[in-house]
C-alpha cells in the first residue's frame, strides 16, 4: 500500500495541506486563502492549485473540515457533501478517506449522510488525538486565524465536555477569536487611549491582523485575508485601520499612540483566551504534570500565556516525528492537517 499521505484541513477561509512520505517524514507543509463563503468554485480553484504545486496525486488523501460551516451552504450535510465531492473529483476517490472523529477514517467514494456529522467541524479532534498519542498530560491550546481549541488531556486520555461547536462553545473549549480575521469590535468594547478611558465604534473598521502587524508578530505567510476595507497590509495602513475605531484624527507621525492601542488590544485578547485556559486547567486533577501544547498561526500567544500561568510550554511540531522546519509555513501552522496525515498513516 503506498503510504505517502496528504493530509488536508478545509476550512471556511484556508485549505491547509500536509505532505507524509512513507517514512512519517514531512515532505510539504501549505496553506492558501479560500473564501469557501463565495462559492466551492473557490475550493476546486485551490485543490488543483496545491495538487499542481506539490504534485500529489499519487498519495492517498485524508480529509478533515470546518468549511461545511461557511454561508454558502444551507446545512452542515450540505456542506460535507460539497467538500467530499470537491476532494473526490480532483483525486481518486478511492485514494480520500474523510476523518469521522471517534469512529476513525471514513471511504469518501462510500460515505452515507449520516456520517456527515461526525465528519463536520472535527479538525480539532484529530490534532488532540495525535497530541493524547504522544503527551500522557497536556492542555492543547490551537490558536488561528479565525477561533481557538483549547482541550485538556489526562493519562492519554480525551477529557473533552463537547464535541460539536455548540457544545464547545458552551464549555469554553471553543473560542471563537483569531488573530488575523477577527474584528477588533469583537475584542474590544472600549479602552484606555490616548490617556483617558473610552467606547470604541461597532464597526468592521479593522480586525486582529492589523494589531499584529503593529506589534511585529504576524508572519507574512500567515497574512492572506482580506483587510476590513481592502486596502494594503502595511503598518501604516493597519494604524490607520486602528484609528477609525477611536474617531482620533490620524496621523502617520502618531506611531507611538497607535502601537500602545495595539498593546493593549493584544493584552485583551490574550486575557480572553488565558481565562479560557485556566478554566479548562481548572478541571485538570494534577494540573502542576500538564503541559500546554501550542499549535496554530497564533501560538506565540500561548507562549506568552504558559508563562503567566507558570505552565510548561510545548510547540506541537515537537511531537511530531519529522520537526525540522524547511517551509515558511510549517507543521503546527497546519496541526489538523498534519495530525490527520499522521493518524491516517498509521504513524505514532
Amino acid at each position: 500500500m503506498n503510504k505517502q499521505i496528504a493530509g488536508w484541513d478545509i476550512g471556511g477561509a484556508h485549505v491547509k495541506l500536509a505532505l507524509l512520505d512513507a517514512s512519517g517524514q514531512i515532505v510539504a507543509v501549505a496553506q492558501q486563502a479560500c473564501p469557501l463563503w463565495k462559492g466551492v468554485d473557490y475550493l476546486h480553484r485551490t485543490l488543483t492549485d496545491l495538487a499542481g504545486q506539490f504534485d500529489s496525486q499519487q498519495y492517498r488523501h485524508a480529509v478533515t473540515m470546518t468549511g461545511e460551516l461557511v454561508d454558502c451552504f444551507t446545512s452542515r450535510e450540505q456542506g460535507v457533501n460539497a467538500i467530499v465531492r470537491a476532494v473526490c473529483e480532483q483525486f481518486n476517490a478511492e485514494q480520500v478517506s474523510v476523518f469521522a472523529g471517534l469512529r476513525g477514517f471514513l471511504p469518501a467514494a462510500h460515505f452515507q449522510p449520516a456520517d456527515c456529522m461526525d465528519i463536520a467541524s472535527a479538525n480539532w479532534l484529530a490534532s488532540l488525538l495525535w497530541v493524547a498519542k504522544r503527551l500522557p498530560n497536556a492542555l492543547f491550546v490551537d490558536i488561528g486565524s479565525t477561533t481557538t481549541d483549547i482541550l485538556l488531556i489526562e493519562n492519554h486520555q480525551l477529557k473533552v465536555q463537547g464535541f460539536t461547536d455548540y457544545q464547545r462553545l458552551v464549555s469554553g473549549e471553543l473560542v471563537y477569536t483569531g488573530i488575523v480575521r477577527t474584528a477588533v469590535m469583537a475584542i474590544a468594547q472600549d479602552a484606555e487611549f490616548n490617556g483617558q478611558p473610552m467606547g470604541l465604534m461597532a464597526e468592521h473598521f479593522a480586525t486582529m491582523a492589523d494589531v499584529y502587524r503593529l506589534t511585529g508578530e504576524l508572519n507574512e505567510a500567515h497574512d492572506q485575508c482580506d483587510t476590513a476595507d481592502g486596502a494594503e497590509k502595511s503598518v501604516l495602513a493597519s494604524a490607520r485601520r486602528l484609528s477609525r475605531l477611536t474617531g482620533y484624527e490620524f496621523s502617520d507621525s502618531d506611531h507611538a499612540l497607535w502601537l500602545a492601542f495595539a498593546g493593549q488590544l493584544k493584552t485583551k485578547q490574550t486575557q480572553k483566551i488565558s481565562q479560557a485556559c485556566l478554566k479548562q486547567l481548572q478541571r485538570a486533577a494534577t494540573r502542576s504534570a500538564i503541559t500546554l501544547v501550542g499549535a496554530g498561526v497564533g501560538r506565540f500567544l500561548v507562549r506568552d500565556i504558559a508563562a503567566d500561568l507558570g505552565v510548561e510550554y510545548l510547540d506541537f511540531t515537537d511531537l511530531l516525528p519529522s520537526t525540522a522546519k524547511t517551509h515558511v509555513i510549517d507543521a503546527a501552522d497546519c496541526a489538523p492537517a498534519a495530525a490527520v496525515a499522521y493518524l491516517a498513516g498509521g504513524f505514532g
